[in-house]
């Protein structure tokens, strides 16, 4: 059963900007992510409906953090799992998952409309074994876990005074669970998505159309398409991140706040600090989420030689806004 996770005052970027920015410290959840919200709810949702049975086998299709968090609550009830994921994503995801024991099946990284996307190749393999496909993506109990969990956490948590609440979109299970239940209770709250390059949905939310540019070190995050649970949104605005600004970020949380987060919380803190940044000084209480630690990135991000390779620099400070 997931456990309520505390909010974290983020201190030195409040002091920063006047306003308080906090961070849900999503991970502190069993599989150590966000993620684990909706894998706990779409697993118990399916073993509910009879789409899948004690001691069956569930597929799903993942940048590791559903996988993880599907593998630990799968393990309790008995379910096997099998785990469709793009070869290029951090070492310490693999690892995790197969400690866990599940069946791990990497596939080169490629367009969504290319059969051999993660995404097809595991619908394929759940259509071929009769298995339960989770389907995140598309499976709305994903939006719904944080409709029901998330939303009214931060809203009970903040006294009902948040005024803002940002983060990114991988799924966009979290942003549209989070704001559907935030705007029924303050329609006045402020909704941002942020998006890293590569990513086509802060170009869709600007213009109208979804356009990308550039790459990112960043996993789990930022898409080409509108999912079903990305559609239940209600977004006010959007910006865009780039990798150096989340590095930046990244190294600063660690030295300033002792949070050693991972690339899609850093990204998170660094549109809320922004966000502050163009309110200085009006005291508005800004949350965002940390999906997960710095420690399922480290072979990445603690690696210089890597770093540099994508021309980052780890000692770039945060940029005043």
């Amino acid at each position: 059963m997931l456990q309520t996770t505390p909010l974290l005052k983020l201190e030195s970027l409040s002091r920063l900007t006047g306003c308080e920015i906090y961070g849900k410290a999503e991970f502190l959840h069993l599989g150590g992510s966000v993620k684990d919200r909706a894998a706990e709810a779409m697993l118990d949702a399916a073993l509910a409906s009879g789409e899948l049975k004690a001691g069956g086998v569930l597929v799903e299709g993942t940048a590791g953090n559903t996988g993880i968090g599907l593998a630990v609550y799968a393990a309790r009830r008995q379910i096997t799992c099998v785990i469709v994921m793009p070869d290029n994503q951090s070492a310490e995801k693999y690892q995790t998952l197969r400690a866990l024991g599940v069946e791990l099946i990497t596939v080169p990284p490629c367009p969504f409309s290319n059969p051999s996307h993660f995404y097809h190749t595991a619908r394929r393999i759940a259509q071929e074994r009769g298995a339960f496909w989770v389907n995140q993506f598309e499976n709305t109990v994903n939006s719904r876990a944080h409709y029901q969990t998330t939303g009214p956490e931060v809203w009970e948590q903040t006294s009902g005074k948040v005024d803002a609440f940002l983060c990114a979109a991988g799924t966009g299970g979290t942003i549209g669970g989070v704001s559907k239940f935030l705007k029924e209770h303050n329609a006045a709250i402020h909704i941002g998505l942020i998006d890293p390059a590569g990513s086509g949905l802060h170009s869709y939310l600007t213009t109208g159309e979804l356009k990308s540019s550039g790459s990112s070190i960043t996993e789990g995050i930022g898409i080409m398409r509108l999912t079903e649970n990305f559609k239940t949104a209600i977004i006010d605005g959007s910006c865009a991140v780039d990798d150096q600004e989340m590095l930046s970020m990244l190294f600063h949380l660690a030295r300033h706040e002792g949070l050693l987060v991972g690339t899609s919380s850093a990204l998170n803190a660094y549109g809320a600090y922004a966000y502050a940044a163009a309110h200085r000084g009006s005291g508005k209480v800004i949350v965002t989420i940390l999906c997960d630690s710095a420690t399922r990135y480290a072979s990445k991000i603690f690696d210089e030689s890597f770093l540099r390779g994508k021309n980052l620099d780890p000692m770039k400070p945060l940029p005043t806004l």
